[in-house]
């Protein structure tokens, strides 16, 4: 429990933390006055006010989270005085869009910096070569002898290559297997270091698996770091493609809701940070990028909703009015919240009563 909610505050805090910069570096460089940047919620335990600008930084009790207090957004404290032209309203609306999408924008380069540091330091499984990385105890590959490292370079005499439908450790494994269901024996030759190497073994069905199995898996490789970047572009965009495809079969009723909220995410938190620290690494990258894609949604309270009267403003030139558009969103919020207790309730009776 204590690893969940540890796992869950850092989670949260660093999605949200970014998500806050993208609105607050966005609004500095536009020249929009900002109030506040908080770390955390609830009441302030340290702050330091800027004697230039007059903006102030300040560590919250709650260690969840953040926020980005802008001038002219309806939440002026008492006391603060909004620079005229400084004001986020008084803003035209192609910089008030940027301010909002920005901290979309963040999170989802937040998952992109992420999941690169993942295949630089990590590594992903290396199916274009033949390199063992592990040996499963109990399997042939380890009786014969078999090691970590080792290169295998051809089974019962047939080199393994790549193919329009197979990678090489592909071609490799579906030799082994056709190779032991043909003869009792197969013959591997290896690569050790500077030596070549042959192995005689039996390779049986595997009761468990139904087929016959050497019990070897592929090594690692680590990217450069321009590989990597364009591979976790690439990663990220085949993700967000399938989350807005599972949230069109969502709407089309193709397939039931599966939405978990803070309590599910916390129990996912804990799960990842216990499996280890790439793991980890992923399930924040995978956090960041639902909590940019969602936040997108034209939903009243989120930006989303925001930037589409933003949009639909710069496209008839009129704004709508400032009371009419804080009523629909302060509904949006309230319908937010009450689907965010339906749920946390879901979770809770998930965590406790289907286990």
């Amino acid at each position: 429990m204590l690893t969940s909610l540890i796992a869950f505050i850092i989670v949260i805090a660093v999605c949200v933390i970014v998500h806050e910069f993208g609105h607050y570096i966005t609004a500095k460089i536009l020249g929009v006055q900002v109030h506040e940047f908080a770390f955390g919620m609830g009441p302030a335990i340290l702050q330091h006010r800027n004697k230039k600008t007059k903006m102030l930084w300040s560590w919250r009790l709650f260690p969840v989270g953040g926020f980005c207090r802008l001038a002219g957004m309806n939440e002026d404290e008492e006391g603060e005085q909004v620079i005229s032209g400084m004001g986020f309203d008084e803003q035209p609306a192609w910089k008030r869009f940027l301010i909002l999408l920005n901290g979309s924008l963040f999170n989802i380069l937040l998952a992109v910096l992420l999941m690169a540091v993942y295949l630089c330091g990590y590594g992903v499984l290396d199916m274009d070569s033949t390199k063992i990385g592990e040996i499963m105890p109990g399997f042939p590959a380890e009786i014969a002898g078999l090691r970590a490292g080792d290169e295998i370079l051809s089974v019962n005499g047939q080199k393994p290559e790549d193919s329009e439908k197979n990678s090489k450790w592909r071609g490799m494994s579906e030799l082994i297997r056709t190779e032991s269901l043909k003869n009792e024996n197969v013959t591997l030759e290896i690569k050790r270091g500077e030596e070549n190497l042959s192995f005689n073994l039996k390779i049986p069905v595997n009761e468990e698996y139904g087929r016959p199995m050497l019990g070897v898996s592929p090594s690692h490789a680590r990217y450069g770091f321009f590989k990597a970047v364009k591979s976790s572009i690439g990663y990220t965009y085949r993700m967000t493609s399938m989350m807005l495809r599972g949230f069109y079969e969502l709407i089309t009723r193709r397939q039931e809701a599966d939405v978990t909220g803070p309590v599910g995410i916390a129990s996912m938190s804990g799960k990842a940070m216990r499996e280890g620290f790439w793991d980890f690494i992923t399930f924040i990258a995978i956090i960041a990028l639902n909590l940019g894609i969602l936040n997108l949604f034209p939903i009243p309270a989120l930006d989303g909703g925001r930037l589409l009267f933003v949009l639909l403003e710069m496209i008839v030139r009129r704004r709508l009015p400032e009371k009419v558009e804080n009523y629909i969103h302060m509904a949006g919020f309230a319908l937010l919240i009450s689907l965010m207790v339906l749920i946390t309730f879901k979770d809770v009776y998930n965590l406790f009563f289907t286990h």
